[in-house]
């Protein structure tokens, strides 16, 4: 019976940083030859870059470091077989390209065929068109390279068996939302049965900006099930053996376990903001917690994420906060030993408006009062920030964020949203997931009904309808791209829709100007969702 030793090198690299990617690849390399007797060490793509590397594309040096990378690899001596991506030149023409190295050259490279353009993908700026399949011998096996978003349509499939493919090998810089691992299995299982071939698939895990990049690499037989799982957010080298004699078979048959969809969800928020953290060299992250669901599920993110001892808390009461609030706020900053931190906007606020006493002079009170509170609050989170070092995260979750229920230069100010893509709802349940892990989130905070505290008495769901609701219009018409009569003919109530969708496009302005935040759905704000600010665009049909 003949063998071959497979590693699936699920690694997290960092965009941009050539050298060190590179340097991370030979160590796996030898850690997977030395630990596995690895005949095949598989990456994912655009490894050596990282992904996505955007407009680092067009700078004229980025070739020549990629030429410098693969003269690096070569000189190493190996003695297993190495699939890798990268971006290559080629005639004046760029691109996405996964290369064979074995001995110290490049003996076959696949150009990708389907380039994404859709959703936070936009490869077609960069990249031309690959128009031919690679089929290269891997041990007596005929085997096809593929890259990512070719898995996702038939055409490159069905070249590779008409090749006379047996094995069909696909790496990937596949990025997380919900229900994406399902997806994949499933299309997955589609394709090796289409090709009669098993299909080994390689994801890279890790945070990229408001991208999430699971891992979760897989291998499906060529009857469609799912052999082998490496486990999801999990950095590591994942072994598996291909048998062959007549029809290559995959003999491994480790799956990891499967999680729930709320430790999924929540995991990738601790993941999206360990590595923005970490990767753009912050030391330390401070937010403010007002006693509230969303700071207070933010807080317990970023202590998972980054260990207490990185993370500081500054409550900064007002006279409308409660003293409810205030309690519960300091009852998790001890129940998470984070460095805590008690700061009165009171004197501030009162300085502004003596300031301003003239200029207000003749004019009711209204929002101004409201959004001047908040911005006290974001004034001393920037100073902290700027004397400390120190990121600012921010605390405003998806469904304010839609409607616009959120102060610019106040509460929206800071470096990074780790609930900008995650509905209050969604808020609540992730914050009762949490506390079955351990209870650091008081159920108070739980329990309450979310309230901003700038006015006596005030309630979330004054100014919002109820959230079950809201987010469910939001779902049809962020997501999903709904119309409003489409919303309607739901069963939601007209005024309410119209209304709903008016905060939504009213507030695009704003959003412009929110901090960087993990994406977990299909559409989230920011790259997924490019509306202009000024337009006469009207909701209906």
């Amino acid at each position: 019976m003949s063998r071959l030793n497979i590693v699936m090198a699920q690694l997290n690299p960092v965009v941009g940083d050539i050298d060190g990617n590179t340097q991370q690849v030979i160590k796996s390399i030898k850690q997977a030859q030395a630990d596995h007797d690895a005949d095949l060490v598989i990456f994912p793509e655009l490894t050596l870059c990282g992904y996505p590397p955007e407009d680092l594309l067009l700078r004229s040096s980025m070739q020549v470091r990629i030429k410098n990378a693969l003269e690096c690899l070569a000189l190493e001596p190996f003695t297993a077989t190495v699939i890798l991506g990268y971006p290559l030149q080629v005639d004046g023409q760029l691109f996405n390209m996964a290369g064979v190295l074995h001995q110290g050259s490049i003996t076959a490279h696949y150009a990708k065929q389907e380039l994404p353009n859709y959703q936070v993908f936009d490869e077609k700026r960069y990249f031309t068109k690959g128009s031919e399949m690679c089929v290269f011998d891997l041990g007596g096996i005929p085997t096809a390279l593929t890259i990512c978003e070719d898995i996702w349509h038939p055409g490159p499939m069905v070249q590779a068996k008409e090749q006379g493919a047996k094995l069909m090998i696909n790496v990937n810089a596949s990025p997380f939302h919900q229900q994406k691992q399902q997806q994949r299995i499933e299309l997955l299982s589609q394709r090796a049965l289409e090709g009669n071939m098993p299909i080994i698939y390689v994801n890279q895990v890790g945070g990229q900006d408001e991208l999430v990049f699971d891992g979760g690499s897989f291998a499906v037989q060529a009857d469609g099930s799912c052999c082998v799982q490496a486990p999801l957010y999990e950095e590591g080298l994942f072994p598996l053996v291909v048998d062959y004699t007549s029809q290559p078979c995959i003999q491994s048959q480790t799956l990891a376990p499967e999680s729930p969809e709320l430790q999924v969800l929540y995991d990738a928020l601790v993941l999206g903001l360990r590595d923005y953290v970490n990767k753009n060299g912050f030391k330390k992250v401070i937010l403010g917690l007002s006693g509230g669901i969303d700071s207070g599920l933010t807080l317990a993110i970023a202590v998972d994420a980054l260990g207490a001892e990185r993370v500081t808390a500054v409550m900064m009461p007002f006279t409308y906060t409660s003293e409810l609030s205030r309690n519960d706020a300091q009852d998790q900053a001890r129940r998470l030993a984070v460095d805590y931190q008690v700061i009165s906007i009171e004197p501030m606020y009162e300085a502004f408006m003596s300031g301003l006493a003239d200029t207000f002079e003749g004019h009711a009170v209204d929002l101004t009062e409201q959004n001047l509170q908040a911005r006290c609050r974001g004034v001393i989170l920037m100073a902290i920030s700027n004397k400390t070092g120190a990121l600012v995260l921010t605390t405003g979750n998806k469904s304010e964020m839609a409607v616009g229920y959120s102060t610019l230069y106040g509460d929206m100010a800071g470096g990074f949203d780790v609930l900008k893509d995650v509905p209050k709802t969604t808020v609540f349940a992730l914050s009762k997931y949490r506390n079955t892990l351990s209870e650091v989130i008081p159920p108070s905070v739980i329990e309450r009904p979310p309230s901003a505290e700038l006015a006596p008495d005030q309630k979330d769901e004054d100014n919002l309808p109820p959230y079950d609701i809201l987010d469910q219009i939001l779902q049809r018409y962020i997501e999903a791209d709904q119309s409003a009569d489409a919303i309607v003919d739901a069963g939601f109530d007209a005024e309410l829709v119209h209304g709903v969708i008016r905060l939504v496009d009213l507030n695009e302005y704003k959003r412009w100007q929110a901090p960087v935040g993990v994406r977990i759905s299909q559409r989230g704000f920011g790259r997924d969702r490019r509306y202009p600010i000024t337009n006469g665009w009207k909701p209906g049909t």
